[in-house]
């Protein structure tokens, strides 16, 4: 008799069998999953060959939920993103729609050439039969997988080994990056920003090219990028909030820091979006693009939404290469008051 755990259940087989023959017998898609055995992950080809042992603990993941379009109406260098070049500079995710077609619908009409995902135990389908994997077209998006979750650098970088293992299954370039989140409290969902730290300096020694969710802090957005995080990704406020930028201030600091001798490095608003003009407030700072999910999946109509947060992000950035004009404490006209009609007087 074999005894071990799947996903946290005891399981008992009637006799050994290796993880390529469990797959099978639980029905598994192994282009669809990642196996890690007493938490280390296993590559697919290793599959056939490995036997489980009595007592072992198994992990099977698949992605869940948190294009092709038209090009941007204006003339501007692509977001590059540590070997990524992106034409979008949004960055949607997948959780929190009410089905998976409007998920689909909705990430089309946002334009994004990239879009988040959380890994989670493989369920295979969810309550209507269908796959998050059926719904996203993986030639189309490159997929950010996210620790979305976790509350440990540990954990952190076990969901980090076990989505670049799935995705490179797939067939996906986004087993090259992660989105890193290490949070520290569960009611603010603020980041703890000693486990991130941790974390980005493991993943980055393992090759990972690291999006780094934290604070508004430039201290901290300073040690993260001397870190070797592939992008820096302040809150504008806490996560779902949708209060947009608190603090403008800071993220001006932040950009400051950061671009001072590296002018393309890409500081990504996270977190906090709640309508378009929030996203417009970003990219006039001078951020290199937003990442949001619950602005477009809670709106009272996501679809209007997603085209609404894909201008707003356009016309951000296209008024930040433009330039505004100063502020004034005075009127100015707008109209020459030379050659007016009227009295000749002063006041």
């Amino acid at each position: 008799m074999l005894h071990f755990t799947l996903n946290g259940e005891p399981r008992t087989l009637p006799e050994p069998v290796s993880i390529a023959e469990l797959l099978d017998r639980f029905g598994y898609d192994r282009r669809r999953i990642a196996v890690e055995v007493n938490r280390e992950v296993v590559p697919s080809p290793r599959h056939t060959d490995q036997r489980l042992g009595d007592g072992d603990s198994v992990e099977i993941v698949t992605l869940v939920g948190g294009g092709a379009s038209d090009p941007p109406p204006l003339l501007d260098k692509p977001l590059v993103i540590g070997k990524f070049s992106l034409r979008s500079r949004l960055i949607t995710g997948t959780g929190k729609y009410a089905n998976y077609p409007l998920m689909r619908d909705c990430l089309a009409a946002s334009a994004c050439d990239v879009t988040t995902v959380a890994v989670r135990r493989e369920r295979l389908v969810d309550k209507e039969g269908r796959n998050i994997l059926d719904y996203l077209d993986l030639k189309r998006y490159t997929i950010l997988p996210n620790t979305a979750g976790c509350f440990s650098a540990e954990d952190a970088v076990r969901h980090a080994r076990l989505a670049r293992e799935l995705l490179a299954n797939l067939g996906n370039r986004g087993a090259e990056w992660v989105k890193l989140e290490c949070l520290g409290d569960p009611r603010t969902l603020l980041p703890d920003p000693v486990a991130t730290l941790q974390a980005t300096e493991q993943l980055v020694k393992e090759g990972f090219q690291v999006l780094v969710y934290t604070s508004d802090d430039p201290i901290m957005a300073r040690h993260l990028k001397q870190a070797g995080a592939a992008s820096v990704m302040p809150a504008g406020s806490p996560i779902g909030s949708g209060q947009g930028v608190l603090n403008a201030n800071n993220i001006r600091i932040i950009l400051e820091y950061l671009k001072a001798d590296d002018p393309d490095y890409p500081v990504i608003v996270d977190a906090g979006v709640g309508t378009a003009s929030d996203v417009t407030v970003a990219m006039e700072l001078g951020c290199d693009g937003v990442l949001l999910n619950t602005g477009i999946a809670h709106a009272q109509d996501p679809l209007g939404m997603a085209w609404a947060m894909r201008y707003a992000c356009e016309a951000g950035r296209l008024a930040f290469l433009s330039g505004r004009i100063p502020r004034k404490l005075y009127a100015q006209a707008s109209s020459p008051m030379e050659g007016r009609i009227a009295s000749s007087h002063s006041s």
